[in-house]
């Protein structure tokens, strides 16, 4: 009898690596969350991708650690086969070495000399003792010496307290300080907004607590927001040796700050004397920069700095390189705050905002991309002067002297107000959120600046008025910097609940940049863009605002759109680069008749021009994420598959044999979640992902889950009159868990638990006309050929 992988594993490879040395406390099986799935109205996680994990034994209150991927491949597939898709498993589990079998032979791949070996058999499979060997040779430390006792360190709350990529990066900071070499206190971690970096900091602090290596930390970031929510998650587990650092705070013996650069007096208008008398050198063994891209704080890299001989980890989403390196007059301090890689070295381990998706960890995205039709022209100085063009803040007619040439997009809101420009965008978008639920959605706009943030939330709520809806208190409200001149750090922080948890207001905050970092909202649907961006990192930053999911009943949010009014999506993918910031000289301050006006204009049609439908992909050449519209996406696919499948027979086959129908997937552009998107945005929830693929590939038009469990009742009415009734009642009963949860719920090793199977007779009943398995294969095809 054929095998697939998970007989082979149990039957043939446990027993002979066993033999070998690795016993089952050795072996950790680490999955992701697994995609999500609508079914019947109700959202359903799949099961997560597995990848076996070999490690090195420890000591009871050790943590075993990682070093080796297994691939396990079906036996009669060749061991080679599983290579490829384990040496990419190994970089996002961060492990040195790669091993593929088919429980006969194996092969191997070590990352550190880049060599497959021959296949060799499963008998001669490396024992523990030597591939500790090979792992410490490899990283250049032994694991019995002080310096990696961290990476033995337990997790606080244990392994459920962590994902599979936040062990992987917290590895891969260990070890590079384990290391000694060149550059092994200063390391870099680039992991995509919602992706948990904080949790990773705490469980680095407290596993270097625990090793005895930490006697006074510093986590540094540039929000009050942040520090609050730092300090937050330090606190549950180091309690009053946490504190948030403030001038008046009671800090001197705690062991751990949580601070802001302003707070430290380092921001532009501080006193670093401040600092440098209050922490003297080397006052800090460890130090945690949270989103150290910025450079929006020039005195920042003093904390650096002044602490040389300290740990210094660098957490960000966008790590930036500096362009333009010949200039002479480049700072150290640019050097340091704004050009990451050179500062800290290449980023020790990466998790992209694709990865997370892929994995079910972070959103899907949908980009839905608008125009206003003006933007494709300029605005002459004549348009203006006929239309009575005035000064925005005075309201006088202005001259023709006072008037530019020409104005382009990009000064539109900013040097140029377009009041009609602004209400047909906000309208526009009013009645995109009309067909996807309805105007009251989460949502964060970015302006153009303050004035633009003030307009548009004046706008929405005037809009909101005219539909003559129930009273809304703060439909849409402005959330910039201006807004925290104008009141308490109370009131932001209410504004900012409200956002989060109040299904009756705070549905539209309207920002500049204030909301691109820092700001822990899970619940925004969507991200509109009205500001034209330039900038790959704050473009990235903004969206990372909608990339959390939240799983509950209130919001139960899987994915997000972009509402993109300014091409801003052209950044994904794009390289996070800086230009060097060159000193300028202060020039003389204007007179009042010299300043640049800003003109105010009504009388421009305008029209919102649809310009397409977009999700994300991986590229296959540069492995990062990219627009592709549906229709693209859609052809893709059904050139994919019909190149692995060449007719329905025999994609029906595939799908009813969970091992075939997941290797197929796995291999389709995007994987189950690309196909699972596209899905759900063609509103087809409703039908197996086999319809679906049916319909892109073969054109057979898709059935329902519920049409194809109605068909199946009919359609074998003369094959259920043959078998004893009670055996024909448990057949219709699985067939129905088809409708209720999908194919996959068939293969559920509880299925003949549920209650509906049971009263109906269940295995016993089964066990007169067939085994239970081949009953499941068997309603699995012929509600497939239903």
């Amino acid at each position: 009898m054929e095998m697939n992988e998970a007989d082979t594993r149990k039957k043939l490879i446990d027993p002979k690596i066993h033999n070998v040395g690795w016993k089952e406390d050795l072996i950790r099986r680490e999955k992701s969350a697994g995609a999500i799935e609508l079914i019947n109205g109700k959202t359903k996680r799949k099961e997560g991708r597995a990848d076996y994990l070999l490690c090195l034994p420890a000591k009871a209150e050790e943590n075993p650690l990682a070093i080796a991927v297994l691939e396990a491949k079906k036996e009669d597939e060749h061991a080679t086969l599983g290579l490829g898709q384990a040496k990419e498993y190994a970089k996002r589990l961060n492990v040195p070495f790669v091993f593929s079998t088919n429980g006969h032979l194996f092969t191997s791949f070590d990352t550190s000399i880049g060599k497959v070996t021959e296949e060799l058999p499963l008998e001669n499979f490396p024992t523990p003792d030597r591939l500790r060997s090979l792992y410490e040779k490899n990283k250049g430390f032994s694991t019995v010496n002080e310096n990696s006792k961290a990476l033995l360190i337990p997790y606080q709350g244990g392994q459920s307290e962590r994902r599979y990529y936040q062990d992987a990066a917290i590895r891969a900071t260990l070890e590079k300080v384990a290391s000694q070499k060149k550059g092994w206190n200063r390391v870099l971690l680039s992991l995509a907004t919602g992706s948990g970096k904080t949790r990773i900091a705490v469980q680095l602090l407290h596993k270097l607590e625990k090793a005895g290596q930490l006697k006074r930390a510093l986590f540094v970031c540039d929000r009050n927001e942040l520090k609050r929510q730092g300090y937050g998650s330090l606190f549950s587990i180091f309690g009053d040796n946490a504190v948030q650092f403030s001038k008046n705070s009671k800090w001197q013996n705690a062991r751990l700050l949580v601070a802001t650069y302003q707070s430290l007096g380092l921001d532009e208008e501080g006193d670093e004397g401040y600092f440098l008398k209050t922490f003297p050198k080397n006052y800090f063994s460890h130090i945690i920069i949270d989103e150290c891209h910025r450079s929006a704080w020039n005195k920042w890299s003093l904390v650096l700095t002044n602490n040389p001989d300290a740990v210094q980890i660098g957490l960000t989403a966008t790590p930036r390189k500096i362009i333009g390196e010949e200039s002479k007059d480049k700072t150290r301090d640019e050097e340091i705050s704004a050009n990451n890689l050179k500062y800290f070295g290449e980023p020790v381990y990466e998790y992209p905002y694709i990865q997370g998706w892929e994995d079910g960890y972070l959103a899907a995205c949908e980009i839905v991309r608008r125009k206003a039709g003006i933007d494709d022209d300029w605005i002459s100085k004549e348009e203006l002067i006929d239309r009575e063009a005035t000064d925005a803040k005075t309201g006088k007619l202005l001259r023709s002297h006072e008037i530019k040439e020409l104005y382009g997009k990009e000064s539109y809101d900013k040097k140029l107000i377009l009041p009609d420009r602004r209400k047909a965008m906000c309208k526009d978008l009013l009645s995109q959120f009309e067909k996807t639920g309805g105007i009251k959605q989460k949502t964060i706009i970015f302006c153009a600046n303050d004035k633009h943030a003030e307009d548009v939330a004046n706008e929405l709520n005037n809009l909101y008025a005219e539909m003559k809806l129930p009273k809304c208190d703060k439909f849409a409200f402005k959330f910039t910097a201006k807004t925290f001149d104008e009141g308490s750090d109370e009131k932001h922080e209410h504004m900012l609940s409200n956002m989060r948890d109040s299904k009756h207001s705070h549905f539209i905050a309207t920002t500049v940049d204030l909301l691109s970092t820092g700001v822990d909202i899970p619940c925004i649907q969507n991200v509109v863009f009205f500001a034209y961006v330039s900038s790959p990192i704050t473009f990235y930053q903004m969206v990372g605002r909608g990339t959390r999911i939240v799983e509950d009943e209130i919001y139960g949010k899987y994915m997000f759109r972009i509402y993109d009014y300014t091409n801003a999506t052209r950044l994904f993918g794009k390289e996070f680069l800086s230009k060097v910031t060159k000193p300028k000289d202060t020039p003389s301050k204007p007179t009042t008749d010299e300043k640049e006006k800003i003109v105010k204009v009504k009388g421009f049609e305008v029209k919102i021009k649809d310009e397409g439908t977009f999700i994300l992909m991986r590229d296959e050449l540069t492995k990062k994420e990219k627009p592709i519209t549906l229709e693209e996406y859609r052809r893709k696919l059904a050139e994919s598959l019909v190149l692995k499948v060449e007719n329905i027979d025999l994609l029906r086959e595939m799908w009813v044999k969970p091992d075939e129908r997941n290797h197929l997937i796995e291999a389709l552009p995007g994987g189950l979640d690309g196909a699972n998107l596209i899905r759900h945005l063609l509103n087809l929830d409703d039908c197996d992902l086999f319809d679906f693929l049916a319909n892109v590939g073969f054109g057979v038009n898709p059935k329902t889950r519920e049409q194809r469990v109605f068909a199946f009742n009919y359609k074998n009415k003369d094959w259920l009159m043959s078998l004893p009734s009670d055996s024909s009642k448990v057949v219709s009963a699985l067939a129905k868990q088809f409708k209720e949860n999908g194919i996959e719920e068939l293969e559920n090793p509880h299925v003949f638990e549920i209650s509906e199977i049971k009263r109906a007779g269940g295995v016993k009943a089964l066990a007169k006309v067939m085994i239970a398995t081949k009953a499941i294969l068997e309603v699995k095809r012929r509600l497939l050929v239903a």
